[in-house]
């Protein structure tokens, strides 16, 4: 019986575990793919306070060891399913075990939906095709580079990158943007953003590193944008179906969750880019897993009491 299992072990995740081991908890992190999350695939970290420039693995690297140093239990399994028995105590169902603990905090994050190409250019991920231009868009200073989107990220995305690039291109599906109208007037003001509608991305193109784009216009004609680097903004995925039965949803699958980072069952917390929330960046997932998991061990102790 573990007094707190952690799913997820993301920023959000290992923060939450970290707060847990540090108040004398017994804690199992619980991490269906690769440790870190979406913050280890950046080649560089630069607005984490106190650190200057880190990768995004060993970011990552460092809040594992330190939270494995302190005793915690890692195990590479996906949660399949969450059962609250009648004596309060959790049932985490993974693919291949069964876990129990007294509390659970869900930091399961999201995914970026990824661009579908005709060659399926996923290696060309964080060698000049981005999901983050927060993250990485201070690279191409100076440079030229473009976005995919047409909804608010892909609007702040190209709004930023136009304050230090060179110049940004925006790719849209169809003529229009679907985001708030603020933000939109504040692109179209922009004179070193040119917006390319009715267009089609096809391909990446590059050996080692992004070269170009392929993509189809309105005519359907292909042409090739010689370019360093795309940041893709087209959505992204939280996969909390699993845990339906015991937290409430929003319309695109957040957990659905104020401050305080508690669910509408007793007990079970929710951590980080997988609540709903207005800001996903590692800092404020960082802030989520330390308010998660202090109140998760305010409500242990409410047990023994």
């Amino acid at each position: 019986m573990y007094d707190l299992i952690v799913i997820g072990a993301g920023a959000a995740g290992m923060t939450s575990a970290l707060y847990a081991l540090r108040n004398s908890k017994k804690v199992l992190v619980l991490e269906s793919e690769s440790l870190g999350g979406q913050i280890a695939t950046s080649p560089r970290l630069e607005n984490f306070p106190s650190i200057k420039a880190i990768s995004g693995e060993q970011f990552a690297d460092n809040l594992f060891e330190q939270i494995t140093a302190l005793g915690c239990e890692v195990e590479i399994e996906k949660a399949v399913g969450i059962e609250k028995l009648a004596d309060k105590t959790f049932v985490i169902k993974t693919e291949f075990n069964e876990y129990k603990a007294k509390s659970v905090i869900i930091a399961s994050g999201v995914k970026h939906k990824h661009l579908r190409t005709k060659s399926n250019r996923d290696d060309l991920v964080g060698k000049g095709v981005y999901y983050c231009a927060i993250c990485d868009g201070a690279f191409y200073k100076g440079r030229e580079v473009v976005v995919i989107g047409d909804a608010n990220t892909a609007l702040q995305y190209s709004l930023l990158l136009s304050s230090y690039c060179k110049k940004v291109y925006v790719y849209t599906l169809f003529d229009k943007f679907f985001g708030d109208s603020m933000l939109i007037k504040a692109l179209r003001s922009k004179e070193n953003i040119e917006v390319r509608p009715n267009t089609s991305v096809i391909d990446f193109i590059g050996e080692d590193e992004l070269k170009a784009i392929e993509y189809k216009d309105k005519d359907g004609n292909i042409i090739t944008h010689e370019i360093p680097a795309v940041f893709v903004a087209i959505g992204q995925i939280p996969d909390n179906k699993a845990f339906a039965n015991l937290v409430d949803l929003d319309e695109n699958g957040y957990i659905i969750s104020d401050e305080s980072c508690k669910t509408k069952t007793e007990g079970l917390f929710v951590a980080g880019d997988c609540r709903t929330k207005a800001i996903r960046q590692v800092a404020t997932a960082v802030a989520d897993g330390a308010i998660a998991s202090t109140n998760a061990s305010i409500y242990l102790e409410s047990l023994e009491n």
